[in-house]
């Protein structure tokens, strides 16, 4: 049904930048609030940019002014842009879908490796 597929990740310098790219399958693009979250070796996931249906956007602090969220729903792809790369955004990035107001309503992309370093 619903299918998340990830593009985009590789190795870059510091300082670098890089688009991350997630295609969306199924009837739910346009209705659902994307998100990009990530996941280094032994730390937690967690939330890097939100975007919802409406087109506004959250970011997490230690991304904001490097990182850009932003949806083509024509498309049904969701992008994040990364500029200005530091060795901390290595990480595994994670496509994210849901619907507010539905409970237990979330699909997952695969998953691409982000590796900053000179």
């Amino acid at each position: 049904q619903v299918q998340l597929v990830e593009s985009g990740g590789g190795l870059v310098q510091p300082g670098g930048s890089l688009r991350l790219s997630c295609a969306a399958s199924g009837n739910i693009f346009s209705s659902s609030t994307m998100g990009w979250y990530r996941q280094a070796p032994g730390k937690q996931r967690e939330l890097v940019a939100t975007i919802f249906s409406s087109g506004n956007t959250n970011y997490a602090e230690s991304v904001k002014g490097r990182f850009t969220i932003s949806r083509d729903n024509a498309k049904n792809t969701v992008y994040l842009q990364m500029s200005s790369l530091k060795p901390e955004d290595t990480a595994v990035y994670y496509c994210n879908a849901r619907k507010w107001g539905i409970p237990n309503w979330e699909y997952w992309g695969q998953g691409t490796q982000v590796t900053v370093s000179s």
